[in-house]
């Protein structure tokens, strides 16, 4: 089976090492914008082959592991170009947008729009994982427009890789994925500004900074090539959250004002019950 993957870094590479691990007598090719990280991915032993133009008609699949805005530009070339029995699959963080681009396309049936809830805070090949996708979910979007055969297959192939799949509107996703994944990322961003405006002597916050900063502000390390793609193609959403998480902020910054530490400690308990809401999920998964 020849598998292609466009955008060969952390997501891609750790596809490739998936597919070698669990597709008997894969070959692998792939493509990135960096002639350096695409030597890399080789010497990593990531790819077998780069993955030129001429060859996209070879593929038997085609994951495109690259930033939300690139893949809307080139999925509809893609479709054109793949041979009748290929599968595309992309594994970005907006859905809604991916998916109407080809509703109305001939080969839609060959597209299957995924986003793996898994990643670090680092890019580029060499941050590839073996285990990077085991016991993490893989969200499925309009499986009912992919072809049935296909479908099964990349079900089939998550599975194997140790992933757990859940079945999403794409329009939900994009609403839902707001809250848990963009949200936390413009919140460490922020974090990560404000400390740097505030603290000039970079010293002293790496003399202070624990356990509790690095885990806050570890996202602010993502790279802008892939999330100000996702900030705007989910802008809508995003705005809207962020209202009602500056609403909370102020409201915090009110009440702290005003020394009702009483008001703050009850809030604080209820929040606290997150971790039923993140025990019990992690259960669920676990059991699946």
């Amino acid at each position: 089976m020849k598998v292609g993957i466009i955008g060969v870094g952390l997501i891609g590479g750790s596809l490739a090492l998936s597919a070698r691990e669990h597709i008997s007598d894969v070959e692998i090719y792939g493509s990135n914008r960096s002639e350096i990280n695409l030597k890399k991915s080789m010497e990593l032993g990531l790819i077998d082959h780069k993955l030129e133009d001429r060859l996209i008609k070879q593929m038997d699949v085609i994951l495109l592991a690259i930033p939300v805005d690139i893949a809307m530009e080139h999925l509809v070339d893609l479709l054109d170009e793949v041979n009748d029995n290929a599968l595309i699959m992309d594994f970005g963080s907006t859905k809604g947008a991916i998916c109407q681009k080809v509703a109305l396309h001939s080969k839609r049936g060959q597209f299957l729009a995924t986003h793996p809830i898994a990643g670090t805070e680092y890019s580029g090949p060499a941050a590839a994982l073996p285990d990077l996708f085991q016991d993490k979910i893989q969200i499925l979007c309009e499986t009912q427009k992919t072809r049935p055969d296909l479908l099964e297959w990349a079900q089939n192939w998550f599975r194997k890789i140790g992933m757990n799949l859940r079945e999403m509107d794409p329009v939900e996703h994009d609403q839902h994925i707001t809250y848990v994944s963009h949200l936390s990322h413009v919140s460490s961003y922020m974090l990560g500004k404000t400390v740097m405006e505030k603290e000039k002597d970079q010293s002293a916050i790496f003399d202070m900074a624990g356990s509790g900063f690095s885990s806050t502000v570890r996202l602010a390390k993502s790279s802008p090539h892939m999330w100000i793609p996702i900030f705007k193609q989910n802008k809508e959403n995003i705005s809207e959250t962020l209202s009602q998480y500056i609403n909370n902020l102020n409201q915090f910054k009110n009440l702290l004002e005003a020394d009702k530490f009483d008001e703050l400690h009850q809030q604080i308990l209820e929040i606290n019950n997150i971790r039923q809401i993140l025990e019990g999920i992690n259960r669920t998964n676990n059991n699946k």
